[in-house]
């Protein structure tokens, strides 16, 4: 796997994830899970990898 995320890029996901976080403890009754899917900007900004900048051929990084 090749980087393709940014700093800049993993920055932005990060404060994502949290946000979608968030909803966990904001949101009431079975919608609140929704929050779970922060999972994904947060793995991606850690890896540094990104499958669907991959298959755009975007890259955010140097």
């Amino acid at each position: 796997m090749k980087r393709n995320v940014g700093s800049v890029d993993r920055g932005v996901r990060i404060v994502v994830a949290l946000g979608l976080f968030s909803l966990i403890a904001l949101l009431h009754g079975p919608i609140r899970w929704a929050g779970l899917i922060g999972v994904v900007p947060l793995l991606t900004a850690f890896v540094a990898f990104c499958p669907l900048y991959g298959i755009l051929g975007v890259r955010t990084c140097k």
